[in-house]
């Protein structure tokens, strides 16, 4: 029988973050280098700013406060903080160097390890950031069809390419922005009729809260083929998680061209673009896609150690489990709280968020509450359950019997109309301003 869990509320002690913090500013514009991980993502005054070190699914601040992370440096620690054989590989290569003057074998190894994961990915490089591997993907359509039009869906990172359709345009030529637009997630018949004789690829990403709608995916692949355009997943969140052969393999859909990011290392950098060969060979003298630190080897070597260890622990499988003990338990919760009208967890089970209906009052700010009285209870969350393999079922316990407490705060702020008031802070800041119809589709398809 299982041991009930107690939860306290307390505030945490910040000092060294906001030394931290204060000594940023005005040396490092906004402060951070991931938006994601930035002060506005959490309630100011009572979440840490800085983190020290972490082990399995637990971090320590600055301050030596110690958090259950839901969060996961924003997706890539699909095994953990500190995986043993993640890092052990890692120190095995360390001894032996880093960067080379000639290519390394982890090169080729990691490469046929994709392979074997992901049938359909003949071809494979890597970069370093998942903006790279997008891009390279967007060059590569656009070489191969000869047609210049990007048809995008989800985030896909900060080049110009992408990042013209958003609020953080400044600084991108208009003729770069007019060959970008944006259509909506599961509108399979405004995805058709934006198709064109100018469209080189549609890119997006296959799935990220709520899933496709049946046909959805295999419309949009059949579309793609008859239009002689190319279908590009972006499964930066997706790959390795959802499957050993991501999305793709998930919903037995096959694009053209893939790319992975976040899980494929457990942390270190590494991207990777893979597909076709047909269309990849053109990377080899026609479409220039190198880089110094491409085959940098403590990151290959982590990726081999990762992508072994995710297969071997069936670690998909698993976090699906935990995701779906998290989901019931979460619903059990609300419901014993009279609140399951206005929230509610969406997404795949290995990546789960929390939706407030507009109807209980402001989203942001119910999140905002929510995820202060979180950490006040020992949990860094900001909106998404970003599951680990090192989120086992004590942990899953430990943040339910969070939940409970917190989300009994927040409906009780809600029914007093004090949900703001409530809050010891700014409340957080979403990070575009628009979150869709960024850049409306072409009124006209010619």
């Amino acid at each position: 029988m299982k041991k009930s869990i107690v939860v306290t509320a307390a505030d945490p002690v910040l000092t060294e973050s906001e030394r931290l913090w204060e000594r940023a500013q005005g040396l490092i514009p906004s402060g951070t280098q991931t938006l994601a991980k930035g002060p506005g993502q959490y309630v100011r005054g009572v979440s840490p700013k800085y983190l020290r070190k972490g082990r399995g699914a637990h971090v320590w601040d600055v301050d030596d406060n110690v958090y259950l992370d839901m969060t996961m440096a924003v997706g890539p620690l699909v095994l953990g903080y500190a995986d043993p054989a993640v890092d052990e590989a890692i120190r095995r290569q360390l001894d032996d160097g880093i960067t080379f003057s000639m290519m390394h074998p982890l090169e080729v190894e990691v490469a046929e390890a994709i392979r074997d994961l992901v049938p359909f990915a003949r071809s494979v490089r890597y970069s370093k950031t998942g903006a790279d591997a997008t891009s390279a993907a967007v060059r590569l359509a656009r070489a191969f069809t000869g047609r210049p039009k990007v048809l995008c869906c989800g985030y896909h990172g900060w080049h110009d390419w992408y990042i013209s359709v958003t609020d953080r345009s400044r600084g991108i030529p208009s003729p770069v922005s007019d060959l970008t637009h944006t259509v909506e997630y599961n509108d399979l018949e405004g995805a058709v009729a934006s198709l064109d004789a100018g469209t080189a690829c549609v890119i997006l990403e296959p799935v990220v809260f709520e899933p496709p709608k049946p046909g959805y995916l295999e419309g949009l692949r059949d579309a793609c083929r008859k239009n002689g355009t190319l279908l590009v997943f972006d499964e930066m969140w997706t790959g390795f998680r959802l499957g050993l052969a991501g999305a793709a393999g998930h919903f037995g859909v096959e694009p053209d061209l893939v790319t992975y990011s976040k899980a494929v290392a457990n942390g270190m950098p590494l991207s990777v673009l893979a597909g076709r060969r047909d269309v990849m060979s053109l990377l080899a003298e026609d479409v220039f896609f190198f880089t110094t630190f491409g085959g940098e080897a403590l990151s290959l070597a982590a990726a081999k150690a990762t992508l072994a260890e995710l297969k071997a622990r069936n670690v998909p499988e698993r976090l699906a489990l935990r995701g779906r003990s998290l989901r019931e338990g979460f619903a059990r919760i609300t419901r014993d709280l009279g609140i399951s009208d206005w929230v509610r967890l969406a997404g795949m089970d290995c990546r789960t968020m929390v939706v407030f209906d507009p109807s209980a009052g402001n989203p942001l700010e119910l999140k905002s509450l929510l995820s202060q009285e979180l950490v006040r209870r020992g949990i860094l969350w900001n909106g998404s359950h970003n599951l680990s393999l090192a989120h086992g079922d004590h942990e899953i316990d430990w943040l339910l019997a969070a939940y409970g407490s917190a989300l009994a705060v927040v409906r009780d702020a809600a029914a007093a109309g004090r949900v703001r008031e409530e809050l010891k802070g700014l409340p957080m800041e979403p990070v575009f301003r628009r979150t869709s119809h960024f850049n409306v589709r072409p009124a006209v398809a010619g």
